[in-house]
């Protein structure tokens, strides 16, 4: 039997993804700060570690085949922690000698992100956090050079904006879907015509954890470093209105985010200026392309729009709210 051990396992994604793995069978290591088992992971065995600390995280990957690193804190931290555990993490992976994987996002292609991403799609970075990205990819390519001798192997698999499973933090639960019980549906874009039919990346984190899975059974190429983007659900914020609105039985009234305001706030608030610089990503049309990844662990089971869309809102709560309010 094959081991993983999940990086972030108390985080939404981490908890996903370790669910999937054991659904295939696989023994899951979850590491958390404080050694707690994260809920649903019954069958998974708990270690201790806090991510910038090396040796310990070294201590909680003994014996891994796999380390998923769904590592991700704070915005407010990123400056702080992404790079010091990006490199602790290679330390854990080639003192086990795992393959590591990491869960990618858009960042890394900055404010000219174009409207098709695939593989190839240069990676031009411009702000904080897309910088901190490129960096810690680089960081692992370049421990990847040398995986015939103590090099570390890496999979990297570049997602959209989450949605789906249990927990809150994304875009979708915090912003478009919170007022969805009281009739609103809040997008990011803009409400007007124009704004409404602009494409964005999304990736249902049950399919994603899947292709994680898919992933980790193919292992690395000679190469020993492979970026994938995964095509998720491309969808306008027409098209996510609607979706919800044929889950919850209901109109829902159309309403955006005051960018100027949250520009303004984050002269004083971190966390308001943190995502005022990724705002872009909502007046960009962007998707990104799923051939290279097919190509590598074959057709993916892919859950259609309407049903995702219905079951992150049923993961939220908001069904029994909004038909009660209809």
């Amino acid at each position: 039997m094959q081991t993983v051990a999940i990086l972030g396992a108390r985080g939404r994604l981490g908890r996903v993804v370790a669910r999937a793995f054991l659904a295939q069978g696989w023994r899951v290591i979850a590491v958390t700060r404080d050694g707690t088992k994260p809920p649903g992971l019954g069958g998974a065995q708990s270690r201790t570690a806090d991510a910038m600390d090396r040796q310990a995280l070294i201590d909680a990957c003994a014996g891994a085949d796999v380390i998923f690193n769904g590592l991700n804190p704070l915005y407010t931290r990123w400056k702080q922690e992404c790079l010091i555990q990006a490199g602790n993490v290679i330390a854990a992976a080639s003192a086990s000698g795992s393959l590591h994987l990491f869960a990618g996002n858009v960042y890394n292609y900055g404010p000219v992100i174009p409207h098709l991403v695939d593989e190839t799609t240069p990676m031009a970075g411009g702000t904080v956090k897309g910088d901190i990205r490129n960096a810690m990819e680089q960081h692992f390519q370049d421990a990847a050079a040398g995986w015939r001798g103590k090099g570390v192997k890496t999979i990297i698999l570049r997602a959209g904006d989450f949605y789906g499973g249990d927990g809150t933090g994304s875009w979708f639960d915090q912003a478009i879907a919170a007022k969805a019980g009281k009739g609103v549906f809040t997008w990011p874009g803009g409400t007007g015509q124009a704004a409404m039919q602009r494409d964005h990346a999304w990736a249902y984190l049950p399919d994603l954890a899947r292709a994680f899975v898919a992933l980790a059974g193919k292992g690395s190429d000679e190469s020993g470093f492979k970026t994938y983007t995964f095509a998720g659900h491309t969808l306008s914020g027409a098209a996510m209105k609607a979706h919800m609105e044929n889950a919850l039985g209901r109109r829902l009234r159309p309403v955006g985010i005051p960018w100027w305001l949250i520009r303004a706030g984050g002269l004083v608030a971190p966390m308001w200026r943190e995502l005022a610089e990724i705002s872009y990503l909502w007046f960009r049309p962007h998707r990104l392309s799923g051939v290279r990844l097919e190509a590598a662990i074959g057709p993916l089971v892919q859950t259609a729009p309407d049903r995702a869309v219905a079951e992150a809102l049923a993961d939220l709560g908001h069904l029994d709210q909004g038909r009660a309010a209809a």
